[in-house]
């Protein structure tokens, strides 16, 4: 039951990481502490569709 996402940042939208998670067990969209090259710091990354 585990898909591929894709994380996308929060500040530039840029779409930097993909990984995997269980739709099941976990509803709600992934958000995640992870560097953006473009903005050069650590931000937010959230689940996009």
């Amino acid at each position: 039951m585990r898909e591929i996402i894709t994380l996308a940042c929060t500040e530039c939208k840029s779409r930097n990481y993909t990984t995997e998670k269980n739709k099941k067990k976990t509803t709600a969209r992934l958000e995640l502490n992870k560097f953006c090259r473009p903005c050069g710091k650590h931000v937010i990354h959230r689940e996009i569709k």
